[in-house]
């Protein structure tokens, strides 16, 4: 009688982390545990997210963040289950969040570890009140400073993350990584509270037929992005030769989900509006960590002239022109811009 082959139950974040360790020596004890205390505190944000209108966390909170924005209850709330999540721990040196202005020092009363976490608590919060798809962004570096964390500490180039991702609050809850060794998308099972591995070494394939923009700000562009977007828009008719379709959610975390399932390009531009600014999105809570996610999947980033990756910060809350996804399309418009 042929023997019954076992059968194995699904993958779990924390059996994942372990197999990268083993296949890459990438992941530490500290790394792995703070990957799972965020994943958790993630899941906190998610059943306050899923509660909605029936919970107390919808609405403003009439007051601005550091980025002059006006934040949702629903922001600072996220905020601070990030920050009570980590501080104890033993894997951080000190956090830093686009809600706040300067960095968090883990308290004295708790051991201090090797790693800083960078985070966007609620990307894309303004859709929070209309039901639409929102996440958690994240980045960890290591602490290089053998003293106590400064700002300075966090000014590092993207290039040096050891560990990205974002959780995406959407008609499921998944939780999107890379520790450098490509990247692979979790599940969260309601029903046992794990994150269960379903997208193994993702892949964005090179050229795309879609791309995500705010249109409406189209007569502020500068002229490169004028050039590629209106190639897109005549689509056959163009020296593209091929139909385009537009995309836009207006959270990034939605609209970078999109493309690493099926590609695509998206483009949050500086414009003419602020010529004093490189551009709108965050460098190290929003592009460094979605750069990392998009090359680790064969995709490609730029601010329209530089990798994103490559890019020195001068401060921790400075913007960025962003272009990221499908590599053939990347390319293509920062060439544009490098021959403006």
């Amino acid at each position: 009688m042929e023997a019954t082959r076992p059968t194995f139950p699904s993958i779990t974040l924390t059996q994942h982390l372990i197999e990268e360790q083993k296949k890459h020596n990438n992941t530490t004890a500290d790394l792995r545990l703070l990957i799972e205390v965020t994943s958790r505190a993630c899941k906190l944000i998610s059943y306050h997210v899923r509660k909605g209108a029936l919970g107390e966390a919808c609405g403003s909170a009439n007051s601005e963040n550091i980025q002059g924005e006006i934040q949702k209850k629903l922001d600072i709330l996220s905020n601070n289950i990030l920050l009570e999540a980590n501080a104890w721990g033993g894997s951080l040196s000190a956090m830093a969040s686009e809600e706040m202005e300067g960095i968090y020092l883990i308290p004295d009363c708790f051991p201090r570890g090797n790693y800083l976490l960078l985070f966007d608590p609620l990307d894309g919060s303004s859709n929070i009140d209309v039901n639409v798809s929102i996440g958690t962004i994240f980045s960890v570096l290591r602490c290089l400073d053998d003293h106590t964390p400064t700002e300075q500490s966090f000014l590092q180039r993207g290039s040096y993350q050891v560990a990205a991702g974002y959780t995406i609050y959407g008609p499921q809850t998944s939780l999107v990584l890379t520790t450098g060794y490509g990247v692979h998308c979790f599940t969260l099972d309601q029903e046992i509270g794990s994150w269960i591995l379903t997208h193994r070494d993702m892949r964005i394939p090179c050229d795309t037929c879609e791309y995500a923009i705010n249109a409406s700000n189209q007569r502020h562009w500068h002229a490169p992005v004028q050039r590629y977007i209106n190639e897109l828009v005549d689509g056959i008719d163009s020296i593209r030769k091929k139909d385009f379709n537009m995309r836009w959610i207006a959270s990034m975390v939605s609209d970078v989900h999109r493309i690493l399932h099926r590609g695509g390009i998206f483009i949050y531009p500086a414009d003419n509006r602020t010529p004093n600014k490189h551009g709108k999105l965050r460098l190290m809570y929003e592009a460094n960590p979605m750069a990392f996610i998009i090359e680790q999947a064969g995709g490609a980033a730029t601010n329209g002239k530089k990798r994103i990756l490559d890019i020195h910060p001068k401060s921790l809350h400075e913007r960025v022109a962003v272009f990221l996804g499908s590599k053939n399309e990347v390319d293509r418009v920062t060439r544009y811009h490098l021959e403006d």
